[in-house]
């Protein structure tokens, strides 16, 4: 019984600092699935027309866009704000290529319901675009934010070390994820994996 309680902390351990990352990255992006989803559809339907309504691809670009920016802003601040780089200009860009990849995602399931199964009423764009795409794209900005934006080159200090400003900056476990001081983890340092 011991043994389990013990695994079961540290899967706890493990889970615990991801879970809340996911949870605090959906908030964000709920609120950027707003800005996104509320901007293509004032610029495609706002007031019957919208400025951009026999333009879907270029609405949801500049949505896409701009939910981007509201985003990082997020993200930077809130969810990896451990993991995020000294540079802030290099993140961003990084971050809006990423972001781009994914608007690209959302706007490839728009043009292949829009243009090649011929759908063309405001539910299918939302659907494609907002439902299949956003949800595709998403998935893929998770992964890629986490593996390659919000994450600090390492620096060769310990894990869990605070010279550089935050719990485990600077340093990531295998697979690619930040690392957690072992306090933070409830576990443990593992000291094997150290050189």
């Amino acid at each position: 019984m011991v043994r389990v309680w013990s695994r079961l902390a540290a899967l706890r351990g493990v889970l615990h600092p991801t879970l809340r990352q996911v949870i605090s990255y959906g908030m964000v992006g709920a609120v950027g699935f707003v800005v996104d989803v509320g901007g293509f559809n004032a610029l495609r339907f706002a007031g019957g027309e919208g400025p951009l309504h026999d333009y879907p691809l270029a609405a949801k670009v500049i949505s896409g866009a701009a939910a981007t920016v509201v985003a990082w802003v997020g993200n930077r601040y809130w969810t990896f704000r451990h993991t995020r780089r000294d540079a802030a200009h290099q993140e961003f860009l990084l971050f809006a290529l990423v972001a781009m990849i994914g608007t690209f995602i959302a706007v490839g399931c728009l043009w292949f319901s829009h243009y090649v199964l011929d759908l063309r009423s405001p539910l299918a764009d939302n659907i494609a675009a907002n439902g299949v795409g956003l949800a595709l794209g998403m998935a893929f900005r998770f992964w890629a934010s986490r593996r390659h934006v919000f994450r600090q080159p390492d620096r060769g200090e310990p894990t869990g070390s605070h010279e550089d400003g935050g719990e485990g900056r600077g340093t990531e476990d295998a697979d690619g994820s930040p690392a957690q001081s072992s306090e933070l983890a409830g576990t443990a340092p593992d000291l094997s994996r150290r050189a």
